[in-house]
């Protein structure tokens, strides 16, 4: 900060990640070739570099008691990590119950499930005509159900394509399993044309990223079949650039 020229103070900052990103990488070099060596070493019937684990500081007990006492072990409940979505009272039937039984309250059970189903929707659309301005008024659908299939179905669609990996062809049989009816061109469609959003998003992520970071630098990377691929860097996030 004590440099008054900002580019000059720019450069000082590269040069020190990189610098940083030096000694890391040495560090590591080094490592290596010391398991090499002792790996070497071993090969010829020697012994390689002993590994010397740091000892442990003994624990201090305020008495012979206290060391005498296992500590409790608490297993930590998954259950407060899963959100309810409904609850459901499972009655005991009352002819099988003695005459003395006294209600204590419920035993609680949590059981996780999934729901796969359709949602098919009618929509009745209002529709109003006017003579005087020759012109008909049709109410808009929702946000986010253009087209013959709703946001839902689009997005888990993406999100078993890019996410899981599947096929065109195992998401289309998998739709149909659940009762969804799409066609192999709408879905090819689907995965491939009006991307703008995405885009727009990563482009959103770069300029976060280079408004963040005082050193930006590029590289480039050998990609897959002899591809080069170019990549923008800044702090510890590197984006291809296209």
């Amino acid at each position: 900060q004590e440099i008054a020229d900002k580019r000059m103070r720019s450069i000082v900052e590269l040069l020190l990640n990189l610098i940083e990103e030096l000694k890391r990488e040495v560090k590591e070099v080094r490592e290596e070739n010391q398991k090499l060596r002792d790996e070497n070493n071993r090969l010829k019937g020697e012994q390689g570099k002993p590994e010397i684990k740091a000892k442990k500081l003994a624990t201090k007990y305020e008495s012979e008691k206290e060391r005498q006492i296992p500590k409790e072990h608490k297993k930590s409940s998954k259950n407060a990590k899963i959100k309810i979505d409904r609850e459901e009272i499972i009655k005991y039937p009352k002819e099988n119950l003695p005459a003395d039984a006294e209600f204590k309250g419920y035993q609680e059970v949590v059981v996780q499930d999934i729901i796969l189903r359709t949602d098919n929707v009618l929509y009745r659309r209002e529709k109003y005509y006017s003579a005087t301005e020759g012109k008909t008024y049709i109410a808009e659908m929702p946000k986010g159900y253009e087209g013959q299939f709703g946001a839902n179905v689009k997005a888990l669609i993406l999100s078993l394509y890019y996410g899981g990996n599947m096929t065109e062809g195992k998401i289309l049989r998998f739709l149909g399993d659940i009762g969804t009816l799409m066609s192999a061109g709408y879905l090819s469609n689907l995965l491939i044309k009006d991307k703008e959003q995405f885009a727009a998003e990563k482009n959103a992520v770069q300029i976060a990223g280079l408004g963040s970071s005082p050193a930006i630098w590029t590289r480039q990377e050998r990609g897959s079949r002899g591809r080069t691929i170019q990549r923008m860097c800044y702090a510890t996030l590197c984006i291809p650039v296209t």
